[in-house]
């Protein structure tokens, strides 16, 4: 059972660290094998999260930055709700 968590051409190395730590965090008491892909674009300030766990679980969505989904707080609140298990 793991977590892997990766971030591309997001920008801040700072704040990936940051995403990534608490990602893993939200995820790690889940079961089965667990992948986060977060992709930036250098067009907008969208970043395309998408899921991919256990039993084919597979769920995406877009973090838009002017909403203030680019915080690790908001990242880990909205993994939180579209994985099931453990509340948030």
């Amino acid at each position: 059972m793991g977590v892997t968590v990766e971030m591309h051409n997001t920008g801040d190395a700072e704040l990936q660290r940051d995403v990534v730590a608490i990602v893993e965090h939200v995820l790690s008491d889940r079961p089965g094998d667990w992948r986060v892909l977060i992709v930036g674009s250098q067009a907008n300030d969208r970043w395309e999260m998408k899921i991919f766990g256990p039993k084919a679980f597979e769920r995406s969505y877009t973090l838009e930055g002017a909403a203030g989904e680019h915080d690790p707080q908001r990242i880990a609140t909205l993994v939180a709700r579209m994985v099931p298990g453990k509340k948030p």
